[in-house]
């Protein structure tokens, strides 16, 4: 029987793209370890990185994570949103295929005391491996962070680490390791700067201060976005959904006249939980997981031997669904959608261009620049990548406002009001849209000097896609201009185009 653990570890790093590439590669070594997933967040100042495999590979690729992340993350020189106490935050390990919770328990205690064995990090255990009834929840172990744990663990016995010497490693601090049910660390974003909004709407939604079962939630200042964001946890998404957190969030933001202008999930999450979801929304009756194409066919596969002619492939297998949707009869996802995909992809080619370039020997005096530029398009890959659904949504609520009722002179004003603001919505996002596709467009030909020679290709394509998601969300822009009354904004609009129009005429693709 296969025995499969997932290990998610955090590390204190979410800004020098080189730094977490070296994790992963650490990790990565291990035989028999597979990266799933990367995350980085720069507001966070925070990665999370992905393994899965054999326990006891899995165990080893951790620790080696956590020894690269001592040569390389000091946290007297650290700040970021999220709490922390140390360089490697937390490693977690998770139950998946023929191992239960208590052998989870059982490797994370060892490798809670090989950590302090190899790089002398003191060590606290949490959740089902926790030694301490109050040590289950992570916030009890990280109060203060870093600095006020420094500081208090020398004269608290309460706050001693679980295993080393009562003091903090003095640049990698303490790391927390512990054993649990899987995690989907899901973020919502509000149209507000306001963190104080936030946090007011984590306190209502979070378990320990009233709110949902499964939920551990706090308000975060994304500064580089201007946004405030609830940051939440869900420690078991069967019994405390995706849906009902987010539509929690959106009453509560109600109450402060915010509104929800996105959410991401970080890291990974099960089909189970997109299937509730799904169900939830679409008010599905009598629905069965079983009814989704893709789990029948697991369960009648299952065993069964690979057919000598097999259909798509992986690449082609993750494309089809979005094709499918959007050669479906219906209004969204359309142009707007398709214009944003196009920039996401043109990030996406010049993140993986910097990637290889920073590889290269001949390219080694660009290190740096390359990472920023990574750095850069990984953010305005995600941004685009979020508009996808951003501009479909911002077209179903025109057309919802189309709905509404009409009847008495009161409704019809509504009505009107109601149409003329999502008329707004659906211009903006396009417009967004526009703006981040051609910086991507205008950073791409920077790489150009300073990637490897057989890649100019992949740049040049790139720029071509970027150069359509501009052009192509402007005419979404354009669109839905023409029937705004407010004359005001729609020249503001305009003018805002033209000068995007402007900036891409001025920087043709090179010819090759």
């Amino acid at each position: 029987m296969r025995r499969i653990v997932e290990c998610v570890p955090n590390f204190s790093e979410g800004r020098d793209a080189a730094r977490v590439d070296a994790l992963v590669d650490a990790m990565r070594a291990v035989a028999g370890v597979y990266v799933l997933d990367r995350e980085m967040d720069s507001d966070h100042n925070r990665c999370v990185i992905t393994l899965a495999g054999e326990p006891d590979a899995v165990a080893e690729a951790a620790l080696r994570g956590v020894g690269k992340a001592l040569e390389l993350i000091d946290l007297t020189k650290h700040s970021g949103a999220h709490p922390r106490i140390g360089a490697t935050d937390v490693v977690p390990f998770i139950p998946i295929e023929g191992v239960s919770i208590e052998d989870c328990v059982h490797l994370a205690k060892r490798v809670g005391r090989e950590i302090w064995e190899r790089y002398r990090i003191p060590v606290y255990f949490y959740e089902a491996a926790a030694q301490r009834a109050e040590r289950t929840n992570l916030e009890n172990i990280r109060k203060g962070q870093f600095e006020g744990l420094a500081q208090e663990v020398m004269t608290n016995p309460d706050r001693a680490p679980d295993v080393g010497e009562p003091r903090l490693h003095p640049t990698a601090g303490a790391t927390v390791v512990g054993a649990r049910k899987f995690l989907v660390a899901y973020n919502i974003n509000l149209n507000t700067p306001d963190v104080e909004i936030a946090k007011k709407i984590a306190k209502a939604i979070r378990f320990s201060t009233g709110g949902l079962r499964f939920a551990k939630a706090m308000g975060v200042d994304l500064r580089a976005r201007n946004l405030a964001q609830v940051s939440i946890n869900m420690t078991d998404f069967e019994q405390t959904p995706l849906h009902r957190v987010f539509e929690m969030v959106k009453r509560e933001a109600a109450r402060y006249g915010v509104l929800i202008v996105g959410s991401e999930i970080v890291g990974l999450i099960p089909k189970r939980a997109i299937e509730l979801t799904a169900d939830f929304y679409l008010q599905l009756e009598t629905f069965s997981p079983m009814q989704v194409l893709e789990n029948r066919l697991a369960a009648s596969l299952a065993g069964a031997p690979r057919a000598e002619k097999e259909g798509p492939g992986i690449f082609a297998a993750l494309a089809l669904p979005f094709l499918e949707a959007v050669a479906e009869a219906t209004p969204t996802p359309g142009g707007g959608s398709v214009s944003a995909l196009a920039g996401a992809l043109a990030a996406s080619l010049g993140q993986m261009v910097a990637g290889l370039s920073r590889k290269k020997k001949s390219q080694a005096a660009f290190v740096d620049q390359l990472s920023a530029a990574i750095d850069e398009l990984r953010g305005a890959a995600a941004a685009l990548a979020n508009a996808i659904d951003r501009d479909a949504a911002s077209y179903d609520a025109v057309l919802a406002a189309f709905k509404l009722p009409k009847e008495s002179p009161a409704e019809q004003a509504k009505r009107a009001e109601a149409i003329q603001q999502a008329t707004k919505g659906a211009a903006e996002v396009p417009m967004q849209v526009a703006e981040a596709a051609l910086a991507v467009y205008e950073r791409l030909a920077q790489l150009e000097s300073i990637s490897g020679a057989a890649m100019i290709s992949d740049l040049r394509v790139g720029r071509l896609m970027a150069a359509a998601a501009v052009r192509g969300a402007l005419e979404n822009v354009a669109i839905n201009l023409e029937s705004l009354a407010d004359a005001g904004y729609a020249a503001r609009m305009k003018a805002k185009s033209a000068e995007l129009e402007a900036r891409l005429a001025g920087s043709p693709v090179t010819a090759g």
